[in-house]
């Protein structure tokens, strides 16, 4: 049961719109929330995870503002963060309404993605929504995900790389810094803004044992701050989409009204009213979708789509250039021998539309679209880490292997994929001719690399990837 004081009931009460009911609202919090996955078309469509998952008795209710998202229901119990096809990223376990922000960045807008598009994540660990965000992008342009917590950039990188992203450059700061930093840079930002965290009752019941209103307001001024400098990074005629897990109208619309407040005309509403099938169930008069627990059976939430029409005036002067950045362009003749190492070894073709670049025996592949920013701002991480040269020859990375599709694996039965990723080596039915570096795929998406040495597939699987515990179906 949920822990509500009445303070929260009083706020709620006076908040809630006239067509919903608070005996709706508290029997709703009281409920388990549904459980609800994305499926991560980088790696795999829709058609072919629901197909290989009904085999496994998982059956799938659409969720309607997400083409990839499903409400699931299975007869196994099972740890689904341990099973393969969540290891190897065909999936990620994502409550429903927060797949909402990605959905009215991109409201048609998917199909403008280029080279050079650029996108602003700002507030992104775990990284569900990042991740969704480049699976709209289908790895195109380059995806700025930026978090203030240096413990969770870690859990971030590692689900970017488990999920296949290549476009991604990730920082690490207050995100009030982006409006000054990459002032009118993005055509595209989510802020997906830190608040009270109300509408999440429903996963943690004790989420609003001790709510206090007077403890919001140090959030409300955080958020105001935020969608400042979001607006600001902005390009003009770009989209900004602010969303927040809160209930109350302070953290809500006042603040998409406050930036109006500060930049007049320039801040043009979006109506989210026909995003999906049943959305105006949830909207305000402005056309922000205020989703309660009630409305979807689903999580609290709150979405606007905000649009920049005009230019506006720059806050601060443009900061001073950084300087040594650790990377250099490699020259043709690497880049040749690092194409022809791809594609010899495991068929793939290295992206055309991304830069290869060389940090000491390291090579990198950059988004084309990170060039013009680089000096602007210091960055974490860029694009994904291809190889390390040898004596002879060169080593691939992992990440580059999850990220780059092939035509070329050795698929694996259920026993073997879960053997490989305990670390273990696969022994072969028959011996053949050793292939040496080879890759192995499950559901036909690569897991990973293995050395294949005639009569068993030597595991190279990072030693931090190991699992103790994978989880198969009966």
């Amino acid at each position: 049961m949920a822990h509500f004081n009445q303070n929260f009931l009083d706020s709620i009460e006076r908040e809630l719109p006239s067509h919903l009911t608070m005996d709706d609202f508290i029997a709703y919090s009281n409920k388990p929330l549904r459980l609800s996955i994305r499926v991560n078309t980088l790696k795999i469509s829709v058609d072919s995870f629901i197909e290989l998952m009904t085999t496994k008795g998982w059956q799938f209710d659409p969720i309607p503002w997400c083409s990839e998202g499903f409400w699931i229901s299975n007869n196994v119990e099972i740890q689904l963060g341990n099973t393969i096809e969540h290891l190897q990223g065909l999936f990620y376990i994502q409550e429903a309404s927060s797949m909402l922000p990605p959905t009215a960045l991109f409201e048609g807008k998917t199909a403008d993605i280029t080279a050079d598009t650029r996108v602003l994540d700002m507030a992104s660990a775990p990284g569900s929504k990042t991740t969704q965000i480049a699976g709209l992008m289908e790895n195109k342009g380059l995806l700025v995900a930026n978090e203030y917590s240096a413990s969770r950039v870690k859990v971030l990188h590692a689900n970017i790389s488990r999920m296949g992203v290549s476009n991604c450059a990730l920082t690490h700061f207050d995100a009030r810094v982006f409006g000054e930093y990459l002032f009118e840079t993005f055509d595209s930002i989510l802020l997906d803004a830190p608040c009270s965290g109300e509408g999440t009752i429903r996963k943690d019941p004790d989420a609003l044992k001790n709510w206090d209103n007077n403890e919001n307001k140090g959030i409300v001024d955080t958020q105001k701050a935020l969608i400042e400098s979001a607006f600001l990074a902005l390009k003009v005629g770009g989209s900004l989409v602010y969303s927040t897990c809160a209930l109350s109208r302070q953290e809500n619309q006042d603040v998409c009204h406050h930036l109006k407040s500060v930049f007049g005309d320039a801040v043009e509403f979006m109506s989210l009213s026909t995003l999906f099938p049943h959305a105006d169930k949830a909207c305000t008069k402005e056309g922000f979708l205020h989703v309660w627990p009630q409305i979807y059976d689903s999580e609290g939430f709150f979405v606007a789509k905000i649009n920049k029409l005009t230019a506006v005036e720059r806050q601060q002067e443009e900061p001073r250039k950084q300087k040594n950045f650790p990377f250099t362009p490699v020259k043709a003749k690497q880049i040749a021998e690092l194409e022809s190492y791809f594609k010899d070894t495991f068929g793939i073709t290295l992206p055309k539309d991304a830069e290869i670049m060389q940090r000491d025996l390291e090579y990198w592949l950059f988004p084309k679209a990170i060039t013009p920013l680089i000096g602007k701002m210091r960055f974490q991480r860029i694009g994904i880490k291809l190889a390390d040269a040898l004596k002879k020859g060169y080593k691939v990375r992992h990440e580059a292997i999850l990220a780059l599709p092939s035509p070329s694996m050795i698929n694996l039965n259920d026993e073997q994929a879960r053997e490989y990723l305990m670390g273990r080596d696969i022994s072969l039915a028959e011996r053949i001719k050793p292939q040496g570096e080879v890759i192995v795929s499950y559901a036909n998406v690569s897991l990973g690399v293995a050395k294949h040495l005639g009569n068993k597939l030597k595991n190279n699987l990072p030693r931090d990837l190991v699992k103790d515990k994978i989880a198969l179906y009966p």
